[in-house]
This record gives C-alpha cells, sequence and structure tokens, in this order.
C-alpha cells in the first residue's frame, strides 16, 4: 500500500536540477565524484556486516555497537516521529536528534548537504517519492532482515528504502452535511450535479490522480478522455484545498460536505476527538477503490552511526507498529491490523511518477484549472 505529493512532484523538478549541479553523485563534493567516501565506506561495511546476521546474535551485537555509537540522527515527516523517539529512547540508551519538516523540504535538505559534503543524516523517514528520489541519487542502503521480509510486498519493491506504515486516501464526508443513507458511492457519483460546491479537491494530490488514472483507464477499460472528463466534472464541482489538514480541518468545520482524497487516519482520528466526521458508511461499503502509498524509512550510505540507524528501523518495524497504530495509521506487516481488509485498494505508480513527474503535475493542475473554470 502510503504523507504527500503535486508538491512534492512540482518539487521533483527542482531536485532535478539541484542534483545536476551538485554533480549528481550522492558523495561528489568530498570524494571526487566517485561515490567512496570514507563515510560511505565505513557505514556500507557495518550494514554489510548486520545485513549478513540473523536471529538473536544480530540483536545483541546490532544494540551493543548503536549504545556504543550512542547517537542518531533522523530526517523526516512523519508527524508522529515524537512518539517514536520516545519508545526508542525508553528501549536504548542512545539520544536521538530529529530533525522534522515536510517531505519536500527534507529531502531537498538532505540532497544539498549531500552535495556539499555534509553528511547530517543516519536514517531518511518520509514518503514514498521522496525515498524514491533519494534511492535513485545513491543516497540510501539497503536494509536486510527477517523484519524486512514480513513487510507488505508493496512496500519493499525499491531495496534501498522499506515501508513502515501505509497512508489510503479515503473519501471521507461531515455527517452533519451528509446524513446516513446519502453517502456518496462512487467517484462518478461525485462528478455528478447534486455535488456541485460540496466536495474538496486538495491542490497536491497528483499520485492519488496518478493513481486512479490507472485503475480507470488501465484496470476498468475508460478511455483518456473518458477519464479527463470525469476528473474535470469532479473538480468543477470542487473547492480546492492546500493540505490535507488543513482540508480536514475545514471537512470537520463543514466548509464542504465531502473530501475525495483525505487520509483515513486523518478522518478516524478526527472522528475519535469527537469531530463529526467518518468515511465508513453505517451501513454499506465505502467509496472505491481506496488509493494507498507506502511511507518508509531508508539507511543514509553515509550515516555515522550506521549501528543506531539499523537499530531503528527495526524498532519501527516491531515497537514502533504500535505507535501507528494508536496513530489510526496503517501497518506495515503482513498480518497484522488491516482497516482496509476486504476493500478494492489499488496503489500509486510511484516508479511511473518519478519517472515522468512534470507530465503528471501538469496532467492534474490542467484537470483542476479546467474544472474550477466550468465553475
Amino acid at each position: 500500500m502510503r504523507n504527500r505529493p503535486l508538491v512534492p512532484l512540482a518539487s521533483l523538478a527542482a531536485v532535478a536540477l539541484l542534483t545536476s549541479s551538485c554533480g549528481g553523485s550522492p558523495t561528489a563534493s568530498s570524494d571526487g565524484g566517485d561515490g567512496n567516501s570514507s563515510e560511505a565506506t565505513a557505514a556500507t561495511e557495518t550494514y554489510d556486516r548486520f545485513n549478513d546476521m540473523s536471529g538473536q546474535e544480530r540483536t545483541d551485537e546490532l544494540v551493543a555497537c548503536a549504545e556504543e555509537e550512542g547517537e542518531l540522527n533522523i530526517y523526516t515527516s512523519n508527524t508522529d516521529m515524537e512518539k517514536l523517539i520516545d519508545g526508542f529512547t525508553e528501549e536504548y540508551d542512545i539520544e536521538v536528534n530529529n530533525y522534522r519538516a515536510n517531505s519536500e523540504s527534507v529531502l531537498q535538505r538532505i540532497l544539498q548537504e549531500d552535495g556539499a559534503g555534509y553528511y547530517g543524516a543516519d536514517v531518511f523517514e518520509t514518503n514514498a517519492l521522496e525515498l524514491g528520489v533519494a534511492s535513485d541519487e545513491g543516497l540510501l542502503y539497503p536494509y536486510e532482515s527477517e523484519l524486512r521480509d514480513s513487510v507488505r510486498e508493496e512496500g519493499r519493491e525499491d531495496e534501498n528504502w522499506t515501508a513502515t506504515r501505509f497512508n489510503a486516501f479515503v473519501v471521507g464526508w461531515n455527517t452533519d452535511l451528509v446524513p446516513p443513507g446519502a453517502e456518496p458511492t462512487s467517484f462518478e457519483e461525485l462528478a455528478e450535479p447534486q455535488w456541485k460546491g460540496r466536495i474538496s479537491l486538495e491542490v497536491g494530490d497528483v499520485d492519488w490522480f496518478a493513481a486512479l488514472h490507472d485503475y480507470y483507464v488501465e484496470e476498468q477499460g475508460m478511455s483518456e478522455d473518458e477519464f479527463t472528463d470525469l476528473m474535470t466534472r469532479m473538480a468543477s464541482n470542487a473547492q480546492v484545498a492546500k493540505g490535507h489538514t488543513t482540508q480536514g480541518e475545514l471537512l470537520s468545520a463543514g466548509q464542504f460536505a465531502v473530501t475525495v482524497s483525505s487520509y483515513s487516519h486523518t478522518i478516524d482520528k478526527a472522528a475519535a476527538g469527537g469531530a463529526p466526521v467518518a468515511w465508513r458508511p453505517a451501513d454499506g461499503e465505502p467509496v472505491q477503490p481506496i488509493v494507498v502509498r507506502p511511507n518508509g524509512i531508508g539507511l543514509v550510505r553515509t550515516a555515522t552511526n550506521p549501528c543506531a540507524a539499523m537499530l531503528f528501523v527495526d524498532y519501527e518495524l516491531t515497537g514502533g507498529q504500535e505507535v501507528f497504530t494508536d496513530a489510526f495509521r496503517i501497518g506495515a506487516i503482513e498480518g497484522g491490523e488491516d482497516p482496509l481488509e476486504g476493500l478494492a485498494v489499488f496503489p500509486v505508480p510511484e516508479r511511473k511518477l518519478l519517472e515522468d513527474p512534470d507530465t503528471w503535475n501538469k496532467a492534474y493542475e490542467d484537470v483542476v484549472a479546467n474544472g474550477q473554470a466550468l465553475d
């Protein structure tokens, strides 16, 4: 299955310029561009040693090594990171330094520091698209363990990072404005005139858009023109919001009746706090397909604390899963609690978006702009 890209995708063009200006190699500035800095060599040798180990021997030696390092530097966009750090530091005698910003900013920081020959991060923890960029730029290194083997298949497609949780894009509604029995049943319905002015699109949800494109065109046989028409009509019914958190707050406040691509955990958390919102009808099924996107973590190739980095990945895939469950997020481990079980889900086409971000950005921007022009 996957915190936010159009803004991430829009930033990928800037990232392309950034990486080209930095020489294109993850360690270009300090090692002449050959990718073999002393930092990278030391870290990868450590990673390889523990990747070849398993069981209690691996755990014991990794904990001893990590606590000897005594420090861990995390770059993340994860809003639940402080709770993860609290759990980690309760178990291990390791000081954690946490830099958190939105996913685009975190990616640009790690790229810029790398280009300058400064290696500040031990782990990079964020969204799939940004992890994919870092992987393609050679900043990350494979993590191997029995724990990774237990992650759902769609969360370990890139060998250089591992999903620790998934975001699910769902159709949510304000229960004061949409009474029981009147909930939307499909995206096609949300493009109809009765929803005029009552729904909301998020300006950055190009990954959700690309997933729906592949579902309708490649899986359901819809033509490109038919899909564009569907999405344009939906956009013509919509108010456009920026940011899922803001959008969720506006939905709770009744600024619109329906959001077409909220995160399930945003809706669930608000509902648990007493807000009049839901994404599952009391009687019936939610709008499907539900688009899913992995978020995860990668070992930084030039980490100065590689043992602590590996231990933190282990933690996110064990005790950290409870933190995600408590935050209404969808965990990464196969066989774990899955609120989407039995529902039709469809993944974000990450590789397609990484390879051609400009095309997908423009397609979604055009749909939103053209739909708003019909208002």
